[in-house]
């Protein structure tokens, strides 16, 4: 996953899995689930899509950047993220095995290690504009 269409893919196929787990949530699970477990697996699915939109931006950067080791990095964790944040309340929610609770953290820490590699290396990333120099001092 280092080229912006497989970012890409990778984000659209995400979100249309988050799609279908809030969907299944909301019409398949509402009543063979307690509101908390309910409420976990509502959060794994809003934070599986919030980060592939994520993914799908990540995209657009390495279109723009192209395929900076940062970017990539960053994509990767955000995929990790969604992997062990969303997954392990996905499988919490529906077996109510507590134990796998335990695995969530490691996605949060992915996704602010997503967030924070991309903070820390924005200022060296080799925008590339159309704009001339003069158009852009104006």
């Amino acid at each position: 996953m280092n080229t912006p269409a497989s970012i890409l893919r990778c984000g659209a196929i995400n979100a249309a899995l988050a799609i279908g787990a809030g969907a299944f949530a909301a019409h398949g699970l509402k009543n063979h689930l307690s509101e908390y477990s309910l409420a976990v697996f509502k959060t794994g699915a809003e934070y599986h899509l919030m980060h592939s939109v994520a993914l799908v931006l990540m995209a657009l950067l390495v279109g723009l950047c192209g395929p900076q080791k940062s970017l990539i990095r960053s994509a990767w964790f955000f995929v990790c993220g969604i992997i062990f944040f969303s997954g392990s309340l996905y499988a919490l929610a529906l077996t109510g095995v507590r134990a796998l609770g335990a695995i969530t953290p490691l996605g949060g820490v992915s996704f602010i290690l997503a967030w924070l590699i991309l903070a820390w290396n924005a200022h060296s990333l080799p925008f590339k504009t159309t704009a001339s120099k003069g158009d852009r001092q104006k």
